[in-house]
């Protein structure tokens, strides 16, 4: 199926609502894929350019700090340890993702293993919700390398579709001290090399894919990525400062249970 405005528009908001919210991005596309039945090959040019469109959109949002770091880190002890944290906490997925992404895409990228995800996923977000404590950790400047290093482990469950890099590297987050709100904030952070270094693979490997595209709908998918994926970055830093995931959590379970039960009557495939 050749990509169409409604698609392109559909594939866009998805991609910008779910990518920085712990409900899985890559679950959303895979469902969405097969819901309109754009899936396959054909599918890969539009997710690099909404891809890369939302994680511009982080890089708007968090744009003084960026470019603070960037000029600052000569001479700035604290700008060169945020990007010796960004390096360690993006190395893990790194490393996984090129020795297992071809296995996983084979074995794990279809509704029901993505639904699986889900669901074990919002359980496992409904149980730390209930066990932590004390946030010990509050500010960027507070994680130390070894805690990064720990938290790209975290992220990289996130090479398992459904299972949400945000969420991973939240629960990562708050299980180790840090407040909800720095553990969605460090979420954003690792998100910005993660999503460029995945952006740029894919860009390289299938750019045939791209000259093929029809540059109209591909346009509208990337703002319509990159302006939710922005609401979405705002509105759920705001949230979480005053409540829990709880609301991602069930959303998880449900959506996940929809699709299983979909998948067992044969409505989805």
């Amino acid at each position: 199926m050749q990509l169409d405005w409604f698609i392109a528009f559909i594939l866009g908001i998805v991609e910008g609502l779910t990518e920085f919210l712990p409900v899985s991005s890559t679950g959303h596309l895979i469902l969405t894929g097969a819901l309109l039945g754009y899936d396959g090959e054909q599918s890969v040019a539009v997710e690099i350019v909404i891809q890369g469109a939302a994680i511009l959109a982080v890089c708007w949002e968090y744009r003084r700090l960026l470019t603070h770091t960037a000029l600052t880190f000569v001479q700035d002890a604290k700008s060169r340890a945020f990007l010796l944290n960004l390096v360690l906490g993006f190395l893990p997925l790194a490393v996984l993702g090129l020795a297992f992404q071809k296995t996983i895409k084979s074995y794990l990228f279809h509704p029901v293993p993505v639904a699986i995800a889900l669901v074990v996923g919002g359980i496992v977000i409904l149980l730390v919700d209930r066990q932590e404590g004390e946030a010990a950790l509050k500010q960027a400047d507070e994680v130390r390398p070894a805690m990064a290093f720990r938290l790209g482990l975290w992220q990289s469950l996130a090479l398992i579709p459904g299972t949400s890099r945000s969420a991973a590297t939240i629960i990562g987050g708050v299980t180790m001290g840090m407040s909800r709100r720095l553990a969605t904030e460090y979420s954003f952070f690792l998100a910005i090399p993660t999503l460029l270094a995945a952006t740029g693979y894919e860009l390289l490997k299938s750019w045939h894919l791209l000259t093929g595209a029809s540059l109209g709908p591909l346009l509208l998918a990337a703002v319509c990525s990159f302006i939710t994926a922005l609401v979405a970055v705002r509105g759920f830093i705001r949230y979480v400062g005053s409540h829990t995931f709880a609301a991602f959590a069930w959303y998880r379970i449900i959506f996940g249970s929809l699709v299983l039960a979909s998948s067992a009557l044969g409505l989805l495939r």
